[in-house]
């Protein structure tokens, strides 16, 4: 059921992420929603209440919404056009290869460090996602569109700046 609550969110959530960043930029939004996942996590430690639960999978799926678009927004606002593929391609190692850490290692850490109490492997998790949303504010955004500059006739980051007539 929780699973349900944050897909359903994270779905919905989707069409208003573009709504947050052209108010706001797609750093800062991305941000808020890596904020709100990581608190949705943490506060599953603290929850006694299990209907509480599914509000902290809502708050997860917010979070859920933007990593799946965000992040490759923003790397694409980065990139030259010509280059797209590859580069999108070495972002996914970044992307894989924690993965694989985490498969690696949480299962010993859990056991090990945290005395079988996977509710403190979730807090590592929302500190992790929160420690996240504060580094987005780091990354270089080329093509992010600022509500406060208005620029007339800007072209995007796939639009030619000249154009060569055809012979």
């Amino acid at each position: 059921m929780a699973s349900s609550v944050r897909n359903g969110v994270a779905a919905i959530f989707a069409f208003i992420i573009p709504l947050i960043a052209a108010r706001t930029s797609r750093r800062r939004t991305h941000m808020l929603c890596l904020l709100i996942g990581g608190l949705g996590l943490l506060s599953l430690k603290f929850i006694g209440n299990p209907d509480l639960i599914m509000l902290s999978m809502a708050m997860v799926g917010v979070a859920w919404a933007s990593i799946l678009s965000m992040p490759y927004a923003i790397l694409a606002g980065s990139l030259p056009a010509n280059k797209m593929g590859y580069f999108m391609g070495v972002f996914n190692f970044f992307i894989v290869i924690p993965q694989i850490v985490a498969a690696t290692i949480l299962g010993w850490a859990t056991m090990h460090l945290f005395q079988g109490n996977t509710l403190n492997t979730i807090a590592l998790g929302g500190v992790s996602m929160i420690v996240a949303g504060v580094f987005t504010l780091w990354v270089k955004d080329n093509d992010d569109v600022h509500p406060s500059v208005h620029v007339e006739n800007s072209p995007g980051y796939d639009t030619p700046t000249a154009t060569v007539p055809r012979t």
